[in-house]
């Protein structure tokens, strides 16, 4: 969690769960995320993502896919079987290019797939638009 202000005050701040075995990239992620005002958890893998997910809700997945003990399609399948995560949206992030990575990853039950390295400004506007927040700029118009 983060002592940051709330950039929408009023509206209670999106939770993000990042699933990725890379203590860099969960840091990366984590602080491009919480500078844009969402609350980020963490987990290792995808048995620990799992757990996580099981145990609170977030309102948003971002699950890598290449991971010791349970990869990211795995965790996403499972996910999808449970009624209360369904519908959770998820972004897959991975190294991985090829067009039947990305399609492997939307069958498993991704929303979103990025290819790693991935920029800022395209992690935050698919998290703002697959958690309903408006854009940086939007809060006055209707």
């Amino acid at each position: 969690m983060t002592d940051r202000p709330n950039p929408q005050p009023g509206v209670p701040q999106p939770r993000v769960l990042v699933v990725d075995d890379a203590v860099t990239v969960r840091a990366y992620t984590r602080q491009v995320l919480e500078t844009d005002g969402f609350r980020v958890d963490e987990a290792v893998n995808g048995i620990d993502g799992l757990e996580h997910a099981l145990a609170s809700t977030p309102d948003l997945l971002i699950v890598d896919i290449n991971m010791q003990k349970m990869d990211g399609y795995t965790m996403l399948r499972r996910l999808r079987q449970e009624q209360t995560l369904r519908d959770v949206p998820a972004i897959m992030i991975s190294t991985e290019s090829k067009d039947s990575d990305r399609e492997k990853a939307l069958l498993a039950g991704a929303n979103w797939y990025f290819v790693k390295p991935v920029r800022p400004a395209d992690l935050t506007a698919a998290a703002r638009l697959l958690t309903g927040r408006r854009q940086a700029g939007e809060e006055g118009r209707s």
